[in-house]
């Protein structure tokens, strides 16, 4: 949404915390909710049709929660098979081939150790708690002398 109106470099002034669609061959969109509790950040993607085994739940080195569907496949007839309507996928007539890719920068309070993630109905909920002892500060004195 920002992307386009301003660009990667700007959507961090306007738009936090950011959240990033990566699209791959055969991807459809998967609305999600981000919620935040005092304890936890919530995150909710809508995922019908995946089951726990197609979604991988992952998160790098820099913070950012990647979650994606893959699979998601649907036996299509091909002989004497006439389509109406197909609005399921998402895509129209375009490949039955379903997947989708969410990566979400993570703030820096939260426990990556304790990430929990619970498919249930079609909607995945994944539970990221805050860590809520304080951090140390990252501006760090260095002493200046004379001589090295």
């Amino acid at each position: 949404m920002a992307d386009g109106l301003f660009g990667y470099p700007f959507r961090r002034l306007f738009w936090n915390p950011p959240v990033v669609f990566r699209d791959f061959s055969g991807s459809t969109d998967a609305p999600m909710d981000w919620l935040e509790s005092p304890n936890a950040h919530i995150i909710k993607i809508n995922v019908p049709g995946f089951s726990r085994e197609q979604i991988k739940v992952q998160v790098d080195d820099s913070n950012i929660l990647h979650i994606r569907g893959e699979g998601g496949k649907e036996e299509v007839e091909t002989k004497d098979t006439v389509w109406h309507v197909a609005e399921r996928v998402g895509m129209g007539m375009r490949a039955r081939d379903q997947g989708f890719s969410r990566a979400v920068e993570l703030p820096e309070d939260v426990k990556i150790d304790q990430i929990k993630a619970h498919v249930e109905n079609g909607v995945l909920t994944v539970l990221v708690p805050k860590d809520a002892s304080p951090k140390r500060s990252r501006v760090r004195s260095i002493n200046v002398t004379s001589k090295l």
